[in-house]
């Protein structure tokens, strides 16, 4: 039974969780970044900027007369917190707002940043912010949907041969020749939860400044990601590292527009250099 007498209970990281409606912080977990980092040959200082941009679709709480209220929620937890928030947590504690009454959509944004700020430098001193910002209902239509911008990756007609983990020797450069700057976009992400083996789809953006990538080889590194399990963070982190240490670029970033699941998609964003963040609009798929 749930918390309210009724449904069955939620299941999160392979255990059952009773649903929860009343306000509770405590419901969110995170996951530590230095280990998986670590995997990649990363120190505790990475050599990258950049966030985990979330939107949540599924926020609703009760004004001090008991009428619920709904909003869409943005939220950027940068990548240098010592811990990415766990997704099925984050559902979890969204829903926990649902049968809480709050002063304002404000008081709901300033609890929900302080939360997260918590959970993502758990054991630390908190050094950036989570940045919360709701978008209220008068507000939806003004959301917007727009594809990755790029030269379309996915034009190429190849081979791409089965691959069952990510597979850096597909990346070329030409070092020989002028360097260029372009922006690259592919549709065909695709990696599978660790916890899960639920597969997940996203668009990917990769930006740079340097010798020219073999976008056939690009295109096929990115389909390599296809039978790989790992967060959605971990694999542009993966990405980043991959393409930066293979093609040698002065300037990367990799930008990763997943499909919602639950009522939330990830969005990581990883760049070698200062600058603004990408702007938060949703592809069709999400």
């Amino acid at each position: 039974m749930n918390a309210s007498g009724n449904g069955p209970p939620v299941r999160m990281l392979g255990r059952v969780t009773p649903h929860v409606n009343r306000y509770d912080p405590t419901l969110l977990d995170a996951l530590p970044r230095a280990p998986m980092r670590e995997r990649l040959g990363l120190a505790a200082q990475p050599g990258f900027l950049g966030a985990d941009l979330w939107t949540a679709y599924e926020l609703s709480w009760l004004n001090r007369r008991g009428k619920p209220q709904v909003a869409l929620a943005h939220i950027m937890v940068p990548c240098q917190s010592t811990h990415l928030i766990e997704s099925k947590s984050l559902k979890l504690y969204l829903n926990s707002f649902s049968g809480t009454a709050f002063a304002s959509a404000a008081d709901v944004q300033e609890r929900m940043a302080a939360d997260l700020a918590a959970a993502a430098w758990r054991g630390a001193t908190v050094g950036s912010g989570v940045v919360v910002r709701l978008v209220l209902p008068d507000a939806f239509a003004r959301e917007p949907v727009a594809e990755l911008a790029g030269v379309s990756l996915d034009r190429l007609d190849l081979d791409c041969p089965p691959c069952d983990a990510p597979a850096p020797e597909l990346l070329r450069a030409a070092f020989d020749e002028k360097p260029v700057t372009e922006v690259l976009a592919s549709q065909l992400l695709k990696s599978n939860c660790p916890v899960t083996g639920q597969p997940d789809w996203g668009s990917v953006q990769i930006s740079y400044s340097g010798p020219q990538i073999d976008q056939a080889g690009l295109l096929r590194y990115i389909v390599s990601f296809r039978e790989f399990a790992e967060f959605h963070e971990n694999c542009v982190e993966r990405m980043f590292v991959e393409i930066q240490q293979r093609c040698r670029p002065s300037q990367l970033a990799v930008y990763a527009r997943y499909t919602r699941r639950g009522g939330l998609d990830i969005n990581p964003w990883r760049s070698s250099h200062p600058g603004p963040m990408p702007a938060q609009a949703r592809t069709a798929r999400q």
